[in-house]
This record gives structure tokens, C-alpha cells and sequence, in this order.
């Protein structure tokens, strides 16, 4: 069957799918027909329907899944962080730092003062350059390491990737996963593939088993994990570069964007004689969303591409937000108001758990800015139940990529709540999983 498909180039063929998707004949998800049986229907050499698939997936028209076949795209949104800006609701979904614990910057722009930055010059200024250098220098195992600066750590992500990769290239995602990060990995074209994570981070079998599915990269969250908070651990950490020593051009990336906040110790999947790979660390959960500003630290030649993608006058990041991070970073008083900040975050979610833990329902706070809350049954029934009582969740089967255990997670940010607040919600969560049908743990039983 060729569904009304046509043609004899690779150009016409493809030209005739994608007009039978852009007029709805083929819907997201809908299979097409293999290779070899489109080529016999049409008359055509195999080879040239190959390319006309090909041209396909390069346009993100059709994803290709090995034994799956070849299906049309899904192009439905990925959830987003943020505040639901139309919600009447209480929203503690947000994942957002708390705008109290940001620093002010009117003194450091106050301060600030510089010749101009012209056409051609350096992408990262030199001063920050120098304290970057050592920020990221002693977590690293490799010796040779560059520097630069792109305009957040999704953006680093981003570029990262499509300087190494093609469209249907598999990528190796944590399983739950950052939003981001499957948002970036769906609009590239990438195929994801999920690595469980547990208490101590990504998986061993979960890495073996991508990279032996041919994974060109592989995205990690060494610490503060979102949404779970889970961090690597010393072991895991070491067995993890133990099977990546065997695959060495297998570009790493490691998201650290909970950096000085963290509560946990920084541990590395790169080891010394890793080829490929990227520490990306950006400022917005400490200086504010808005400062969009990471510093990315690669091999040379990673780094090489990098810079390739960011042209000096149009891609780069402005050096007045260079200078601006620079001074709030370097200032004494902000970082300590830093560290405040992150034992707040740490405090806040601790006592939540422990208040959860109380009414029945077994809590651990990791690390973040977020709680990850294991419930009985489905976590789209609380939240609907949630609701009801005037708070907006959010359900973890937002974050999955296989993982079916998350659909029975909630991830909370509730470290702003006033405690009378906290105890409201607390109380409110146990009540929406009786109402859902849930049983919570007898008392003694946590």
C-alpha cells in the first residue's frame, strides 16, 4: 500500500509524503511503508526511496525507529518549566528559584564601565575567562580544557548537540528527564533514548545499554538531578566512567545548572582520557533566570565547534552581561547571600518531606530546588484532586521517557511557602490520595 504516495526521484517521493502530511492524510505517530515495499510499489531503485526518507528525516518530517519502521513526527509541545500564567490556582509547579533569594544587581550595574566590544572580537571576556577557568577547573579530570560563554545552558545544550550530531542521531537522556532537555532533543530531531535514574544518579546498566544502541551523546545532571534531586555518587560516578572509558568519542555533556546552590559534591562522568565531552554551568538558578549566561568548558575540539556557532556580533553573549555576572559572582556579600540561599532551598524542601513523612506518605528531600514525592497510585488522580482544593502540581509523567514508575511521582517546588502554607498543602496532598482511593503508611510505618 502507498498511501497515495508518488513519484520516481527521491525529491518527488519526498515532496508526495509531505504533502499527504501537511493535508492531514498522515497524522503524527502513523507509520510508513517500509523501504523496500515502497520502492517495488513505485518502480524505483531501494536506494532512492532510502534518500527520500532521508531528505524526510532530515526535515524532521518522519522520525526513523530500527525495527519500529519509519513514522511521521510527533510534534505535539513538551510541557514547560514556569509559571501557569492564566491559573487561579496556587501554583507550586513552578520550578523557579525564589525571586527573594536572587541578588539584586543595581549596585554592580552602578558600577560597571568599559570601552565598547566591537565586531570580531573575543566571544568571552577576558576577566571572566580567568575566574570561569578556575570555577570549572578543579572538577575536571581532563588537563586541556577551553572555555566559552553561550546564553543559558539550554542554549549551550542546543548548540552542543548540533555541533556533533544529525537528525535520528540517538541521544542519551536521563529517565525522568529535565523538560528542557527532551524539548531540545524533539526539536533537533534527536532519538532519545532513556537511562533510568535511581538514588545515585544515572544507571550503570541504563548507560551500558545506550551506548550499546549506538548513542552518539549521552546529557547528564551529575548533581540535583531534575525532577528527581538525585546526585551521583562517588561509586556510581566511577562505575559510569569505567564503561564510557570504552567509548571515548561519545560526546558527554554534564548539565551542572545547580552549581553553587548545590548540597552535594560535584562528581564527574568524564575521565581524564575522555575526546568528547562538555561541563556546562549556568547562572540563572543563583543570579535569576533572566541572566541568561552559561559557561561551557570543552575539549579543544568541541570547543572549536562551538565557536563556530557563535559568531562574534550576532550569536555571542553580550560582554555587558559578561561583566554583570562577573561583578555579582566576585562580589563577597552576593556570595554568601548564594550559599544562604541554597541551605534556604535544602531547609525548606527537608521540612516538607519530613511533614509528608508525618501524614503517611515517605518523603526524602535530594538536592534542588524541587521535591520529587512518590504516591500511591496514579499522580494525575491527586492532582485532579489537588485542584479541587485550590493547588496547581505537577504530574511525573511529565518527565518520562519510558520510566512508568514516574506516573506515580509529584514534583513540587515549595520552598517559598509560608509554613502554614506548607502544612495546608502537606495536609491537602495526604487528603487528595485518600479521595483518589490511595492508602497512606500507618504511623511508625514511614
Amino acid at each position: 500500500m502507498t498511501l497515495e504516495i508518488t513519484g520516481r526521484s527521491a525529491a518527488d517521493i519526498a515532496a508526495s509524503v509531505r504533502a499527504l502530511i501537511e493535508r492531514g492524510v498522515l497524522l503524527p505517530g502513523d507509520p510508513l511503508p517500509p523501504v523496500r515495499g515502497l520502492a517495488d510499489d513505485l518502480g524505483v531503485n531501494r536506494n532512492t526511496a532510502v534518500a527520500a526518507y532521508r531528505q524526510l528525516t532530515t526535515a524532521g518530517m518522519v522520525v526513523t525507529r530500527g525495527r519500529g519502521g519509519t513514522r511521521v513526527a510527533d510534534r505535539s509541545p513538551v510541557a514547560q518549566e514556569g509559571f501557569a500564567a492564566d491559573s487561579v490556582l496556587r501554583d507550586v509547579a513552578t520550578g523557579n528559584p525564589d525571586p527573594d533569594l536572587i541578588p539584586d544587581p543595581s549596585r554592580a550595574l552602578a558600577g560597571m564601565a568599559g570601552r565598547p566590544v566591537l565586531y570580531g572580537e573575543p566571544v568571552i571576556d577576558p576577566d571572566l575567562e580567568r575566574w570561569a577557568a578556575k570555577w570549572v577547573g578543579a572538577d575536571l579530570a581532563p588537563s586541556d580544557v577551553r572555555l566559552t560563554i553561550t546564553s543559558g545552558a539550554a542554549d549551550a545544550v542546543d548548540r552542543l548537540l548540533a555541533q556533533a550530531l544529525v537528525r535520528d542521531d540517538a541521544v542519551a537522556l536521563e529517565d525522568p528527564c529535565f523538560l528542557t532537555s527532551i524539548h531540545t532533543v524533539r526539536v533537533g530531531g534527536y532519538r532519545p533514548v532513556p537511562i533510568p535514574v535511581d538514588d545515585e544518579g544515572m544507571t550503570v546498566d541504563g548507560l551500558r545499554s545506550a551506548l550499546e544502541q549506538g548513542v552518539r551523546a549521552v546529557v547528564c545532571t551529575p548533581r540535583a538531578q531534575n525532577p528527581t534531586g538525585a546526585s551521583l555518587s562517588d561509586r556510581r560516578a566511577a562505575d559510569l566512567r569505567e564503561v564510557l572509558a570504552d567509548h571515548p568519542y561519545v560526546l558527554v555533556i554534564e548539565d551542572d545548572h545547580f552549581s553553587m546552590l548545590s548540597r552535594s559534591p560535584y562528581r564527574s562522568l568524564i575521565g581524564p582520557a575522555h575526546r568528547r565531552w562538555a561541563l556546562v554551568r549556568s547562572v540563572s538558578k543563583f543570579l535569576g533566570p533572566d541572566m541568561c549566561l552559561a559557561v561551557t568548558a570543552s575539549d579543544p575540539e568541541t570547543a572549536d565547534r562551538l565557536a563556530m556557532r557563535l559568531t562574534p556580533g550576532t550569536t555571542w553573549v553580550s560582554h555587558l552581561l559578561q561583566r554583570l555576572a562577573l561583578a555579582l559572582v566576585t562580589d563577597p556579600d552576593i556570595v554568601a547571600g548564594i550559599e544562604a540561599a541554597g541551605a534556604h532551598y535544602a531547609e525548606r524542601n527537608e521540612a516538607f518531606a519530613a511533614r509528608l513523612t508525618a501524614l503517611g506518605l515517605p518523603a526524602t528531600a535530594g538536592d534542588g530546588l524541587n521535591l520529587w514525592v512518590a504516591l500511591p497510585m496514579p499522580a494525575r488522580d491527586v492532582s485532579e484532586q489537588l485542584m479541587r482544593r485550590g493547588w496547581l502540581v505537577r504530574a511525573g509523567d511529565e518527565f518520562v521517557l519510558s520510566d512508568a514508575p514516574a506516573a506515580r511521582r509529584l514534583r513540587l517546588t515549595v520552598h517559598d511557602l509560608a509554613d502554614a502554607e506548607a502544612e495546608r498543602l502537606a495536609a491537602d496532598i495526604a487528603a487528595a490520595v485518600r479521595a483518589a482511593g490511595g492508602r497512606l503508611a500507618p504511623p511508625g510505618m514511614e
